[in-house]
């Protein structure tokens, strides 16, 4: 037979206090003696009491949930700072709803309104394609992650000093000639690539890179195409740009300093199935730490993001907006940057002896 639910009541005729007294422990436990949260907690416990969220969140209007809008899933780095978010959990106590942007700005725009008919408490969003000013007029809490973020607040790795640590590995690997690999913006141009996303991740990469071999005088180039928004399509596009830059530069070493890991790995892939090995005359080196740098058939040098800090700061950030929002006069937080530091991250496509499969570490 099917238990009855335990309810307020039974709590209270338990302990031999009032509803009120019961309702408070849950929702302001702290205007109780202790002597009285253990007595509950006692009988909470041993009654098999099941707090009824739903009926929480009707009168309070707090939902305790939090939206997260990613570009994608198939960047191993989104899907890294989507399991940070969600094990931030046990700390914070906020649920996630989870929506794939795609790099569709209609869709998007329907996923936030999606979220705002849940009530969610605030929303972090990675995905690129809708401006921080659009965001911050939807009047909700909103933390960005390495992208624009002009008008809301924002956790961001220190990309140029990653991209420092990057191009003066290579340069110490005794290159000959220096490359930055990237894919404009959504289908941008490449002259969008500079003027608009002076405030995104790459442009921070790429000026590193550029400070590093002007400071050298390093032989470089940049190479910024449309390579596509999906996979599929950079495993086509960015191929070309390897054989075109072997095929230009025969007997010199070629440093190429890729802006993601995705791209580093699907460079490194391209390299060994050309030549069975990892060629002499190559060097690269990824960006973001993602797990698939470390699992590679020959693990590739990368500047790692700390993303446990990144997400924990992200968090902080807004659950302060969230309670600022729920104070009794509500208050409205000033706009916030965290920057966090990188970590180079030195592997076998960097060592100055060739790696090969068999014996990579």
């Amino acid at each position: 037979m099917k238990s009855k639910k335990v309810s307020y009541a039974d709590l209270a005729r338990y302990c031999n206090f009032s509803k009120t007294t019961i309702s408070r422990y849950f929702s302001n436990p702290d205007s109780l003696t202790l002597e009285n949260q253990e007595k509950i907690r006692e009988a909470v416990e041993t009654l098999g009491y099941q707090e009824n969220k739903i009926a929480k969140i009707l009168p309070s209007g707090h939902t305790e949930f939090i939206g997260l809008i990613i570009p994608n899933l198939y960047m191993p780095y989104y899907s890294e700072v989507m399991h940070h978010l969600l094990s931030s959990y046990s700390t914070y106590g906020y649920k996630f709803l989870v929506f794939e942007g795609q790099s569709d700005i209609e869709l998007e725009r329907k996923y936030i309104r999606e979220l705002s008919a849940y009530n969610v408490e605030g929303i972090i969003t990675l995905s690129h394609t809708i401006s921080s000013k659009e965001y911050a007029s939807y009047d909700i809490p909103i933390v960005a992650i390495e992208r624009e973020d002009e008008f809301i607040s924002s956790v961001h790795n220190d990309n140029y000093m990653g991209g420092i640590q990057a191009t003066s590995l290579l340069y110490k690997s005794d290159c000959d000639i220096l490359f930055f690999i990237d894919s404009t913006p959504y289908g941008a141009t490449r002259s969008a690539y500079y003027s608009k996303d002076k405030h995104s991740y790459s442009y921070g990469r790429l000026n590193g890179f550029k400070y590093v071999c002007n400071e050298k005088n390093m032989p470089n180039e940049v190479i910024i195409q449309d390579l596509g928004l999906s996979y599929e399509e950079y495993s086509e596009n960015i191929p070309k740009i390897i054989d075109d830059i072997a095929k230009r530069y025969p007997g010199k070493r070629k440093g190429i300093f890729c802006a993601n890991d995705t791209f580093a790995n699907i460079s490194l892939l391209h390299l060994l199935r050309a030549y069975g090995n990892f060629p002499d005359d190559f060097r690269i080196v990824g960006y973001d730490g993602s797990p698939i740098s470390a699992q590679a058939i020959i693990p590739f040098s990368t500047v790692g993001q700390q993303l446990d800090q990144i997400t924990k700061s992200a968090m902080e950030i807004l659950v302060a907006q969230i309670k600022g929002r729920h104070r009794r006069i509500p208050e409205e937080l000033p706009i916030r940057h965290e920057v966090i530091a990188p970590i180079l991250i030195n592997r076998a496509t960097t060592q100055k002896e060739t790696p090969n499969i068999a014996g990579a570490k």
